[in-house]
């Protein structure tokens, strides 16, 4: 539980500022600087620890890979068009999914308390979003979107490359984000002036935005190892249920980067994530 709540904690971090950058930089650009600076700490890391560098089920891993980045482009669009809040309650559907998904799992039975829990806490998220014509635009499909591609991700994990040592993982996901990042750049090379966050031109860097890759390039780093250890080590719909405070540090980012101050409604909101959290604790006890 300390591992998925430490590492909810970077990734929050690390999208907010994807966010502050989208303004100015292009994604592949964002991608591939960013999964770059990390390889050097990944490769000291599974050097000082004996890691091997090539998994034991590549295609399995290369497909987790796959999932995991097609996940983050469809978020990571969403956030220019969306407050950072709204997008995190709508991807934070992702444990419907992970419960839904994990009854295919051999032994993935969820227990009722674990159902209810899962419930409470979309309650939460649907306090957070209120979804209407304002705040529910079709760039809040993107999240959603994005939430499958997750849940099928971590599931995947579980069930597949429970083998593969955490650090291996999060190595061959930034390979993913470097082909992605160069693959969208040459893109955005072919398709002069269209413009978006998605085939927007590479901009100049200053120090600011280097120092703002580098912490997404450490978040990316503890989220990319973090989040394989636990749903390697634990019921994915117990992990999703706990995954769920991503959306308190998206609040909490919100207020402090973007002055989107939560009202009592999401605060709310909050608290009951928080109670679903504690609840499947319980529900997952032998």
């Amino acid at each position: 539980m300390a591992v998925i709540l430490g590492t909810v904690l970077a990734l929050s971090l690390g999208d907010a500022l994807v966010k502050a950058l989208a303004g100015g930089f292009a994604l592949g650009q964002i991608f591939l600087l960013r999964s770059l600076l990390a390889l050097p700490l990944l490769l000291w890391l599974m050097r000082a620890r004996r890691v091997p560098l090539w998994p034991v089920a590549l295609g399995w891993v290369a497909l987790r890979s796959a999932l995991l980045v097609s996940m983050w482009i469809a978020y990571y669009l969403a956030l220019p068009h969306l407050d950072l809040s709204v997008a995190a309650a709508a991807y934070y559907t992702l444990p419907l999914f992970i419960t839904l998904f994990s009854g295919l799992l051999p032994g993935g039975r969820v227990a009722p308390l674990g159902w209810f829990a899962v419930a409470l806490g979309f309650a939460g998220v649907l306090l957070i979003l209120r979804p209407g014509p304002e705040a529910f635009n079709l760039w809040a499909l993107a999240p959603l979107c994005a939430a499958m591609l997750y849940a099928a991700a971590m599931l995947l994990t579980r069930a597949r490359c429970r083998a593969e040592p955490p650090l291996t993982l999060a190595l061959w996901l930034n390979l993913g984000f470097i082909l992605a990042g160069i693959t969208i750049s040459a893109a955005s090379l072919a398709l002069p002036g269209q413009g978006g966050f998605l085939f927007a031109p590479w901009a100049a860097l200053d120090g600011p935005a280097w120092a703002a890759l580098a912490l997404m390039a450490v978040a990316l780093v503890i989220g990319g190892v973090g989040a394989a250890f636990a749903y390697q080590n634990a019921p994915p719909a117990l992990i999703g249920a706990f995954d769920f405070a991503y959306v308190g540090f998206a609040l909490l980012w919100g207020l402090l980067l973007f002055a989107e101050a939560p009202d009592a409604i999401a605060l709310s909101g909050i608290a009951l994530i928080v109670l679903s959290g504690l609840l499947s604790l319980r529900a997952g006890r032998p």
